[in-house]
């Protein structure tokens, strides 16, 4: 991540006092572009860096330069940590390092005291390893392609600019300029398939904010509103939001919650047995009854 790279530059250059953008380009896996846009980026900061041309010549740091942790207050120095701790939890290999050196430089005992795993429960080597390739295309503008699978089962094979990953509703989405629609769309991670990074490069701004308003546009809101009994309060605490419960006088639940419209919402209600009645929307307590029947005409 540049964060991380930019901490990582500015560290190299204090202690051998010049590096050519080939150098850092090379230790880095970037582009020699990106290096000198890091440079730009690490010099509007403040940092006294420069260029020196001829065939001595590379990146340097004025020769008085040390990075002042006093810039930074104790909240501060305790915040930027944190955040790093967290961002362990993506295994992105660059934080523990940098980590490393700013509680040096803070002077902060670097404590373990957040541990957080996205992964889902058995996911194997296979789910991470695609993680880290979609991580690394989106910093190194690689194009991807790779077999997508809707809701519904139907494979589409697309070709995306990926720009972020976001994690929402219990679930990693890929965001992305998809070429084959010509616009931005969402991609859930689980339904990727068949991975490839592309040698292809791409040019385009990654957004500072998301628009979470294309989530809804795909696919369509509903309210959702079901009765839950008291067996399975762990799971209604644990899957919906404290605002959306409410707890009955013989401790079952009334849920109500608005959820995309989308094929895993029969399979979640199922997974609940007989210990969920949906009350609403009409139409999806149908398909239920359907789904219901047709399973138990297969042992009568």
């Amino acid at each position: 991540m540049q964060v991380n790279r930019l901490f990582e530059m500015v560290y190299m250059l204090i202690e051998k006092k010049k590096v050519t953008a080939r150098e850092f380009a090379d230790y880095f896996e970037v582009s020699m572009r990106t290096i000198y846009r890091d440079v730009e980026v690490l010099s509007a900061a403040g940092i006294p860096i420069y260029t020196e041309k001829g065939k001595s010549g590379g990146i340097c740091l004025l020769s008085n330069y040390v990075i002042q942790k006093s810039v930074l207050s104790e909240n501060d120095q305790i915040n930027v940590l944190s955040s790093l701790q967290g961002m362990k939890a993506l295994n992105v290999p660059e934080v523990e390092p940098v980590l490393r050196k700013l509680a040096v430089l803070f002077e902060k005992n670097n404590a373990d005291w957040i541990d957080v795993d996205f992964s889902n429960w058995g996911s194997g080597l296979e789910e991470q390893e695609k993680f880290n390739h979609l991580k690394n295309a989106i910093l190194k503008y690689q194009r991807i392609r790779f077999d997508y699978y809707s809701s519904y089962g139907e494979a589409t094979t697309r070709t995306i600019e990926p720009l972020k990953l976001l994690f929402k509703g219990q679930a990693w989405y890929l965001y992305g300029f998809c070429l084959s629609k010509a616009e931005d769309r969402f991609f859930k991670v689980s339904r990727i398939r068949n991975l490839e990074v592309l040698a292809e490069y791409f040019v385009r701004e990654t957004p500072p904010q998301v628009d979470f308003e294309l989530f809804k546009r795909i696919p369509q809101e509903f309210l959702l509103v079901l009765k839950i009994e008291a067996s399975m309060a762990f799971r209604v605490y644990d899957e919906f939001d404290q605002q959306a419960i409410e707890k009955q006088a013989d401790d079952s639940f009334i849920v109500s919650v608005r959820l995309p419209e989308d094929g895993w919402i029969e399979g979640y209600l199922l997974s609940y047995g007989d210990a969920v009645e949906v009350m609403e929307p009409l139409w999806l307590r149908e398909q239920i009854r359907k789904k219901l029947v047709n399973s138990l005409k297969k042992y009568v």
